[in-house]
């Protein structure tokens, strides 16, 4: 092999080698520095945090809150719909950068993702029919309970009746619990109250009520991003104070809850 053509051999190989690596920035997510925008991934199956309105469209509070910090942290966002049992995996597995989906904060969470600073309080509550005589979380101990699956009401539902019990009833999203209520499958829903108060709300003829019960702590609704980005962290977190700070934060809360009364 001549030194000539060994050269030649060496250079081509280079070109190559940078050719790839400019193909893999070019459609990288924003996850990596080269990337154009960021992708986030939403359940839009969670109104009035999110959901699809007639145009296929994502709305709702978590949207907007999303939109509102992107603008002010001076970065480009793509948000798609995401089923919240899949909503963790997207993210460890680098299919999504952000997540914001009413995802509570907590330390079994945190040992697999990182959270912004806390941007809404919520807590628990308790969907049941109209004629119910159930008063408490406690009561349900013998009953049939809907939730999500993978949320917060569905560990408290665990720690309440047993992790393997065929008494928790999982399922992909709220509105399919509220109609499993409906139809009789199950004896209450539990689930986060900015979703309960709005479904209850909107669904007068269902005939279902609320029920408050104290022993339920509040939560903390966190932004997250995969472990090991403390720069894109840092921008979500300054883009939430500044959205506190001007008051955008409190009109995207007032569009959504203005009415609500739990």
């Amino acid at each position: 092999m001549t030194i000539r053509y060994l050269t030649a051999l060496v250079l081509a190989s280079s070109l190559l080698a940078l050719a790839a690596c400019g193909q893999k920035e070019d459609g990288a997510t924003a996850a990596n520095p080269g990337g154009a925008e960021y992708v986030v991934g939403a359940d839009a199956a969670y109104a009035p945090f999110a959901s699809e309105n007639q145009q296929k469209q994502l709305v709702g509070f978590d949207i907007d809150t999303m939109q509102a910090v992107a603008e002010k942290a001076g970065i480009k966002i793509k948000i798609i719909n995401t089923p919240f049992d899949g909503l963790f995996n997207a993210l460890i597995q680098g299919d999504r950068d952000i997540l914001i989906s009413t995802i509570t904060i907590n330390e079994q969470r945190k040992q697999s993702m990182a959270f912004s600073e806390p941007y809404f309080v919520a807590r628990q509550l308790i969907v049941l029919p109209a004629n119910s005589k159930i008063t408490s979380f406690d009561d349900l101990k013998s009953h049939k309970i809907g939730v999500q699956s993978g949320t917060t009401a569905d560990e408290a539902a665990q720690k309440l009746i047993g992790k393997n019990s065929a008494s928790v009833r999982r399922f992909e999203s709220m509105p399919l619990a509220f109609q499993e209520l409906e139809g009789g499958g199950v004896d209450a829903v539990v689930g986060d109250n900015g979703v309960v108060t709005h479904f209850v709300k909107n669904n007068p003829g269902k005939n279902f009520r609320i029920v408050d019960d104290p022993g339920f702590p509040d939560e903390h609704y966190g932004i997250a991003v995969k472990k090991g980005n403390p720069e894109l962290l840092a921008k979500i977190n300054y883009g939430l104070q500044q959205i506190k700070a001007d008051g955008t934060q409190e009109r995207i809360y007032k569009k959504y809850f203005a009415d609500n009364k739990q």
